[in-house]
C-alpha cells in the first residue's frame, strides 16, 4: 500500500485578494508604530544601544568551537561529510515518499516537542522535509560542541546553551511560510492574524520602553490586591528595603512558634499567595500557623549602594527583631525561597557565628548554597560578563528586572519565549489569563551593590560553600548551622537544579531532611494538597551529589509535600497559644496586606 502524502495545506478557503491587500497595508502601518515605539526612547536618550554582552560572548564562545574544527583540514572535511551524508539520506527519503513508498523518517522530533504537533508536519511532504532538515542540522550542530576536544567545562556549557538558543530561534515553526499551521491561519484570515500580531508587537515594545516585553498572560485580568495576594493581613513594619506582613489568624489557637518567610528579592513574594486555592501562605494560616512574610522593595537608583549585608540586616534580622516584639517569641521557624533561601542560609551562618539562637528551624524551597552545579545560569557568569554587567548597573544604579526575567526565560526558551512569539505576533492571539505567568512578568529591579556581591560570591566563586564568604567581617561556616533543616528540591528545576540543591544538604551542621518534589521551580513548590498533583520523595540525608542514586532508595509519595512539611515543624514543638492579631497590640499596622512595596512595577 502506498503512503498518502500531501503537498498542499488542507482546509484553506479562497483568499480574498482585496482583503489580503488591505491587511498587508495595515501590517505596514502597525509595523511603523512598532518601529516608532522602538525609536522614540532612543531619540529621547532614554535608551542607549550598546552591543549586548551576551551576543559578544556567544560569538567568542562559538568561535572557540569553530576554531577546533577548522584547525585540522581532515577534521573539517569529516565534519562536512557527515552533514552531507545526512542530507543525502534525507533526499533519498523524500524521493521514496514522492514515489509513494512508505519509509521511516531520517530524523524524528522528541514526542514531547510541541513545535511539530500539527499533523501536517508529517503528512505534508514539504513541511516534513523542512522539519527533518532542521532536526538533522541541529543534531549536527550539537555534535560540533559535544565532540570539540580541549574546551574547558565552562566554555562547553556556554557553547551548548548558545547553540540551543540559536537552534530554537531558527526553527521552521517560528516563521509563517515554513509553519503549516501559521500558513493556514494567514491564508484563511486574509492576514488578519498578522495585523493583530503586529499591533500587539507595537504595544509590547512600548510597554518595554523601547525593548520587546513579550506578554505571557493577559495582564488586564490581574491586579495585586484585587484577585492576587488576597490573604488578609497587615503591614506591621517597614524600612527602606522591606515591608513585614503579619497575616490575620483563621483559627482560635496557633502553633506557639511563628513562621518567617524570606522570599527572593528578584521576584515578588506573592508567588506564595497567588489565589486562595493556590496560596501556601493561606494554607499555613488555616493550619494554625502565625505567618510573617518579607515583601521586598522594588529598588531604584536611590538604593544603588545597598549591599548584601544591609539586605541581611534590614531584611531577615530586622524581621526576627520585630517578630520577637510582636509575639514575645525568641524561637522562630524560618523559610527561604530561591535566592531568599540563600540569604537565609547566610543569615543563619552569621547568627550562628554570633551565638544567636533565635531560629528554631530552617526550610529551604529550591534554594542553593553550593553553586557548583547551578545549571545554565552559570552561562552568564564569568569575570568578563560580570564586569560588563557591573558597568551597566553603575549607569543606573540597578539591574532592570526585565533583564533578569529574560535570562530566566531563555533557560526554557521553547516553553517561555517562542510559543508566545508565535501565538502573540504570528497568530495574533491574546494570551490566556494565567496568574503564574502574570507573576513571572512582574519583575523587580536589583541594586547594583547587592547584585554584584551575589553574582561574584555565589555563582562566580562559590565562596559560601567553600567557607570563604565574609559578611561584616565574619567568616561564614554553614557547618555551624545546627538547627534542623528541611531542604526541598524540585525535580525539573532549571533555576536551582535538584542536584545543586541536594549537594547543599551536605554542608549544614545539623539534621537535614532532604525532600524532592515533582515538577519545576514554581509548580513544584506551589502545589496545594487539594490539587492532588505531582508527587514527592523522601529518604535518607544525602551523602554526596548523586541524585539518581538517592532516588533509587527514596520513597515516593503521591500529592503535595505541604502536609509532610507541616508534620516536620510540628514535631519540633507542638505547643499552641491563643491566636495573635497582626501587630499583637505592640505595633500599629501601617496598611493592609499585601502592602504598597509589592505594587511597584518595574
Amino acid at each position: 500500500m502506498s503512503e498518502q502524502t500531501s503537498t498542499e495545506p488542507p482546509n484553506i478557503r479562497a483568499v480574498d485578494v482585496e482583503a489580503f491587500a488591505r491587511n498587508l497595508a495595515r501590517i505596514v502601518e502597525e509595523g511603523g508604530k512598532a518601529l516608532a515605539a522602538y525609536l522614540k526612547p532612543r531619540e529621547q536618550g532614554l535608551v542607549k544601544d550598546e552591543p549586548p554582552a551576551d551576543i559578544t560572548d556567544a560569538v567568542k564562545t562559538l568561535g572557540s568551537v569553530a576554531e577546533y574544527w577548522l584547525s585540522d583540514p581532515a577534521r573539517a572535511l569529516a565534519l562536512q561529510s557527515a552533514l552531507g551524508k545526512a542530507y543525502l539520506d534525507l533526499w533519498a527519503h523524500a524521493a521514496k515518499r514522492l514515489a509513494g513508498e512508505r519509509t521511516p523518517p531520517v530524523a524524528a522530533p522528541d514526542p514531547r516537542d510541541k513545535r511539530f504537533a500539527d499533523p501536517e508536519w508529517s503528512s505534508n511532504q514539504f513541511f516534513d522535509f523542512l522539519k527533518q532538515a532542521y532536526l538533522l542540522s541541529t543534531k549536527w550542530a550539537q555534535h560540533l560542541v559535544d565532540d570539540a576536544a580541549g574546551l574547558d567545562p565552562h566554555t562547553r556549557q556556554k557553547a551548548e546553551f548558545y547553540l540551543r538558543q540559536i537552534a530554537n530561534a531558527v526553527s521552521p515553526s517560528n516563521f509563517v511560510l515554513t509553519n503549516p499551521e501559521l500558513l493556514r491561519e494567514t491564508l484563511n484570515s486574509n492576514a488578519e492574524n498578522l495585523v493583530r500580531g503586529m499591533h500587539m508587537l507595537a504595544e509590547d515594545i512600548k510597554a518595554g520602553h523601547g525593548d520587546l516585553k513579550i506578554r505571557q498572560s493577559d495582564a488586564a485580568q490581574f491586579e495585586v490586591g484585587r484577585n492576587l495576594a488576597l490573604t488578609p493581613g497587615k503591614v506591621i513594619y517597614q524600612n527602606e528595603l522591606m515591608q513585614l506582613i503579619q497575616y490575620a489568624p483563621t483559627t482560635e489557637d496557633v502553633l506557639k512558634r511563628p513562621v518567617l518567610i524570606v522570599p527572593p528579592w528578584i521576584n515578588k513574594f506573592y508567588i506564595l499567595d497567588l489565589t486562595p486555592d493556590k496560596s501556601f501562605i493561606k494554607w499555613c494560616i488555616d493550619q494554625g500557623l502565625t505567618v510573617f512574610v518579607i515583601s521586598w522593595v522594588n529598588p531604584d537608583e536611590r538604593l544603588a549602594k545597598k549591599n548584601f549585608e544591609e539586605y541581611m540586616r534590614e531584611g531577615p534580622l530586622t524581621a526576627l527583631d520585630v517578630i520577637d516584639t510582636v509575639t514575645g517569641e525568641r524561637k522562630v521557624h524560618t523559610i527561604g525561597y530561591c535566592v531568599g533561601g540563600t540569604l537565609l542560609a547566610i543569615t543563619l551562618a552569621y547568627i550562628a557565628a554570633k551565638r544567636d539562637q533565635r531560629v528554631a528551624s530552617a526550610t529551604f524551597f529550591a534554594a542553593q548554597v553550593d553553586f557548583t552545579h547551578a545549571g545554565d545560569l552559570l552561562v552568564f557568569v564569568d569575570e568578563e560578563q560580570i564586569e560588563a554587567l557591573e558597568r551597566r548597573m553603575k549607569e543606573r544604579g540597578y539591574l532592570e528586572g526585565r533583564k533578569m526575567a529574560s535570562a530566566f526565560n531563555m533557560l526554557r526558551s521553547n516553553d517561555l519565549v517562542w510559543p508566545y512569539v508565535i501565538s502573540n505576533y504570528l497568530k495574533g492571539k491574546t494570551p490566556a489569563s494565567f496568574d503564574l505567568l502574570y507573576w513571572n512578568s512582574d519583575a523587580t529591579r536589583m541594586p547594583a551593590a547587592n547584585h554584584s556581591f551575589y553574582l561574584r560570591n555565589c555563582y562566580l566563586d562559590n565562596r559560601l560553600a567553600k567557607g570563604r564568604m565574609e559578611i561584616a567581617g565574619v567568616k561564614l561556616d554553614l557547618r555551624k548551622i545546627k538547627v534542623p533543616v528541611y531542604n526541598l528540591a524540585t525535580r525539573e528545576d532549571h533555576i536551582a537544579p535538584a542536584k545543586s540543591v541536594m549537594r547543599g544538604s551536605n554542608l549544614f551542621g545539623g539534621p537535614v531532611k532532604f525532600v524532592l518534589t515533582g515538577s519545576g521551580h514554581i509548580a513544584g513548590v506551589v502545589n496545594p494538597p487539594a490539587k492532588k498533583k505531582y508527587q514527592y520523595w523522601t529518604g535518607e540525608t544525602p551523602k554526596g551529589g548523586d541524585l539518581d542514586a538517592w532516588l533509587s532508595h527514596a520513597t515516593e509519595h503521591p500529592g503535595s509535600w505541604w502536609p509532610d512539611w507541616l508534620a516536620w515543624i510540628t514535631d519540633k514543638d507542638d505547643k499552641r497559644v491563643k491566636a495573635r492579631p497582626p501587630g499583637g497590640g505592640k505595633l500599629t499596622p501601617i496598611e493592609d496586606a499585601p502592602g504598597s512595596y509589592v505594587r511597584v512595577r518595574d
